[in-house]
């Protein structure tokens, strides 16, 4: 039995922990804030709200299975799962929302009632998008991208072309759809990838096929329910949790890193998982000679987003609104600049609300709503509680006018969370919500290393190494990370499949 310290809580710390306890060693995580999840952890006000903090879209709902398969669970054994129908609303101007049904022939019908001949084509569209779904979630992202030889497998090979890996993914849409509403649709899932619609591989329409096909789900009482079913599994298992218990140093004897300082203490380990930032982890815990990046590295990768939110509760009922809102009635090309092209804070921005009370009661007071306001904006802007609050009253004013409803007067809760934040609790690469972009220069073996190049027992997890951003990626990123030590370690003493 080796004893491991895992530094984080997000989903992919809890994930490598739950496979590494039930592998029969001493697992340890060390999380630096009060309460577990990283980034989908739950805010809770004394009046009865429950805000997500993070990740509101519950898309792939294998992965989940697959993880909680692994243990001998299921997803229902921990929560419930509820399938939103609308998936979600797109707002394209007043008077003008398109409400995007879960059943895909009503989707089809929906198609070509904006667009003649759309629905054969959004059906050809969604072929492919499986292909590349089915491919690269049971295949392509369970590889810990170390080296190319991964890929030399020969159903790979040749099915390279249909994955479409260097396409871009803004001219494969235009090459099924000409309506400017479809388009803005399929382009919306790759704006939280991190990169522009024509910066991202066709790849990633496989987005499409898990939104618009697999379906939008919803976890009852929130994502919070996700972190603790994945902590229950990892502490069944014997994974010890550490709340505000920080890391401020990994201690590295003959290329093996063998103690981490905890809170002035120091905790003796035989191998490492870094969920937190990896970022952070080299610049500010490793001494420069053991660093696998150097600060300019970072300073060229192109990131996520970052964010403002705003979580809200309203003292009654919206009627017009439903759990998920695009307001698209601005142009996505700009606000997609001005995130990645030239950084700076939205001249029109889109954003997002999410209306979780819609579908859960237990999140809001009775009569109450439960709101969250989200706009994508580029990592590393100078954010101010000026700044902060002219944004909310674009939101909330364009928010009011398309449901015909006051809504600020009776607000009865409200915060604020932006870049600084994200640097503050989560020691966020300048502020990025989301992690490392998924364009065509920074995928599979060109993400950052998920081991360390000069540390044997170091090991990196989560939204900046492979497979990538988002929740769904996060979980399978903690698979590998403990399946990469595990090979190390060599000495698996208790029987798990991984």
């Amino acid at each position: 039995m080796s004893k491991i310290a895992i530094i984080g809580s997000g989903f992919s710390g809890l994930s490598s922990s739950a496979y590494l306890s039930a592998a029969g060693h001493d697992v340890h995580v060390f999380e630096k804030n009060n309460s577990h999840g990283g980034r989908a952890r739950q805010l809770k006000t004394e009046s009865g709200y429950v805000f997500d903090m993070g990740p509101s879209w519950y898309w792939m709902p294998g992965v989940f299975e697959k993880f909680f398969s692994d243990f001998g669970y299921s997803v229902s054994d921990f929560y419930e799962l509820k399938l939103l129908n609308p998936s979600f609303d797109i707002v394209f101007g007043e008077n003008d929302r398109m409400s995007v049904p879960e059943n895909f022939d009503e989707l089809c019908n929906l198609f070509e009632s904006i667009e003649t001949g759309s629905a054969l084509q959004l059906k050809m569209f969604m072929d492919e998008a499986e292909y590349k779904y089915k491919t690269g979630i049971e295949n392509l992202v369970y590889k810990p991208g170390l080296s190319v030889a991964e890929f030399a497998d020969m159903e790979l090979i040749k099915g390279a072309f249909r994955l479409q890996v260097f396409s871009s993914f803004s001219k494969h849409v235009r090459k099924y759809f000409s309506n400017p509403k479809l388009i803005a649709l399929m382009e919306f899932p790759v704006l939280f990838l991190g990169a522009m619609p024509e910066d991202t591989p066709a790849l990633y329409s496989l987005m499409n096929y898990a939104g618009l096909k697999l379906g939008t789900w919803y976890p009852q009482g929130g994502f919070g329910k996700v972190i603790d079913a994945m902590k229950n599994v990892a502490e069944k298992n014997g994974t010890i949790f550490n709340l505000n218990a920080t890391v401020k140093k990994i201690e590295i004897k003959n290329n093996h890193a063998n103690n981490i300082v905890v809170n002035e203490k120091e905790f003796n380990c035989d191998a490492i998982i870094a969920s937190a930032d990896y970022h952070h982890i080299e610049e500010k815990l490793l001494p420069k000679e053991y660093r696998n990046y150097s600060a300019n590295y970072w300073a060229k990768k192109t990131f996520a987003p970052s964010c403002l939110i705003y979580f809200l509760g309203i003292n009654k009922k919206i009627k017009s609104l439903n759990h998920h809102t695009l307001f698209f009635d601005e142009d996505l090309d700009q606000h997609s600049k001005e995130i990645y092209k030239t950084p700076q804070w939205p001249t029109k921005p889109l954003f997002y609300v999410c209306c979780p009370s819609k579908s859960d009661d237990g999140v809001a007071p009775a009569g109450h709503e439960n709101l969250f306001l989200l706009m994508p904006i580029a990592p590393g802007l100078q954010d101010t509680e000026e700044t902060r609050e002219k944004y909310f009253q674009v939101m909330i004013s364009r928010l009011e006018k398309q449901v015909n409803e006051n809504i600020a007067s009776h607000i009865d809760y409200k915060k604020s969370y932006c870049v600084n934040d994200f640097v503050m609790d989560y020691n966020s690469y300048k502020g990025n919500a989301y992690g490392l972009a998924n364009t065509l220069m920074q995928t599979a073996i060109l993400k950052p290393k998920i081991r360390n190049k000069k540390i044997k027992n170091l090991f990196y997890t989560g939204q900046l190494t492979v497979p990538g951003p988002g929740v769904p990626p996060s979980i399978i990123s903690g698979k590998i990370a403990a399946k990469q030590l595990l090979k190390h370690l060599n000495t698996i003493t208790h029987e798990v499949t991984i």
